[in-house]
């Protein structure tokens, strides 16, 4: 094989790569148009093209490539083995490559915390080190041009961009030492509050492994059911609640939630419904009502994510926030949703110590709900939020979340990694 040093600068091979999966390479002048479904199937479309060209003259080509991860200079072999070039620096992109509106749902690192003074007097055992490495060998690459290299055998470390993707699933990932509870709120309709509670329990039960619930507490034709997938079964809160005492008892099983839940078979986690066909008069349901539920939620499930009404007066909503560990203000780029957020913000920092606690650590997602909206106006929104919530996160328009059943793996790529991040905006208050 040709070592690198020998490698000749001719053929003059330049290719370039876009998120879109077109590009161009670029052999001698010659342009040579890329046409792929995705950004992975291009770099390899350009490696099969840099291969054909390093076989057809006998030897190894340099190949500058840019992709939205930066420029990386390759050496590409007959035999299709390919290698960092060591003669040109890779110059990686200095931020992410994501677009103005997930740069905006982008999560700061958090602050190291401040060291802990080492007490004045150890045991033998506390001073001296273990012969156990407690290391964890960080995994290759595995998106960009650098998991394209780990791909063919090179151990390639991955960027800062797949460094954070991957901090944000271990946060979406973990157990608590008890039940959470996390309210999404608005006091306005069509603030986007159904889809923001239902992919954020897709991501948690995606990750995290189960022991998910949806539940929509609202008296008013709550929608949440129309959004999810339906199991074997129309059953909802009004027939879980008279069965309250014996899913409470020491007798009952996991399994028997089974008639009253809606498991949503693709995201992993479970839905208990309202029953919008009737009037609210006909499904009144009262702050006892909310204990009696969340305690058979807390008993079955370590994280219950509750789709709440427009009512911020109802003893149904109030009661939710007492229950709740997390608040979540869902708003889109409307100037009634995002007023409604931040007054409601301010109303609970005044209600009680508990509320104040809330709204002081509530995460703010704000959606691009209208496909006109240009990402000035997310900005705008999100910007508006940062001085009241203790996190910001935005997600792009996507016409996966318009209509229908709401499923994570439906989203663009640029969407699913946006509510990874607002996800794990809302698990660091957890």
């Amino acid at each position: 094989m040709t070592t690198t040093d020998t490698v000749p600068c001719w053929p003059k091979i330049d290719a370039v790569v876009r998120n879109d999966g077109t590009g161009y390479v670029t052999i001698n002048g010659t342009s040579h148009p890329i046409e792929a479904g995705s950004l992975d199937e291009a770099r390899a479309a350009v490696l099969a093209r840099a291969t054909a060209t390093a076989t057809k003259v006998g030897r190894a080509v340099r190949v500058a490539t840019t992709s939205p991860d930066g420029a990386f200079p390759l050496i590409v072999h007959p035999d299709g083995a390919v290698m960092p070039d060591p003669s040109i620096e890779a110059r990686p992109a200095a931020t992410p490559s994501l677009s103005v509106v997930e740069e905006a749902a982008a999560v700061p690192a958090e602050p190291a915390a401040a060291p802990v003074p080492t007490p004045p007097s150890r045991t033998r055992r506390a001073a001296r080190q273990s012969f156990l490495d407690q290391q964890i060998a960080e995994e290759p690459a595995t998106a960009g041009w650098r998991g394209t290299l780990a791909r063919f055998g090179l151990r390639v470390s991955p960027s800062e961009a797949e460094r954070a993707q991957r901090a944000d699933v271990q946060a979406v990932s973990q157990h608590w030492h008890g039940p959470r509870t996390i309210a999404v709120v608005n006091g306005k309709g069509g603030a986007s509050k159904t889809p923001t509670t239902t992919l954020l329990a897709a991501l948690f039960g995606r990750h995290g492994g189960a022991g998910v619930l949806a539940w929509d507490n609202n008296q008013t034709r709550g929608t949440l059911g129309w959004r999810t997938e339906q199991g074997p079964h129309d059953a909802t809160l009004l027939d879980l609640l008279p069965q309250v005492d014996r899913l409470l008892g020491t007798t009952a099983q996991v399994a028997d939630l089974a008639r009253y839940v809606h498991h949503q078979t693709s995201d992993k986690y479970d839905v208990l419904r309202s029953k919008p066909a009737v009037l609210a008069s006909e499904q009144r349901i009262t702050a006892d009502d909310v204990d009696a539920i969340h305690a058979v939620a807390a008993k079955y499930y370590r994280l219950v994510v509750i789709d709440s009404g427009n009512d911020e007066t109802d003893p149904l909503w109030l009661r939710m926030v007492d229950h709740a560990d997390q608040l979540v203000i869902a708003t889109t780029t409307r100037a009634d949703h995002a007023e409604a957020g931040a007054l409601l913000l301010e109303a609970l920092a005044e209600r009680d110590e508990h509320s104040a606690r809330l709204a002081a650590g509530a995460v703010a997602i704000v959606s691009q709900a209208d496909k006109t909206a240009s990402a000035t106006d997310v900005e705008h929104v999100a910007d508006g939020y940062r001085n009241l919530a203790r996190e910001v996160a935005t997600i792009p328009f996507d016409e996966a979340m318009v209509d229908g059943h709401l499923r994570f793996a439906a989203l663009r790529t640029p969407t699913q990694r946006a509510w990874l991040a607002a996800g794990a905006a809302v698990a660091r208050g957890l």
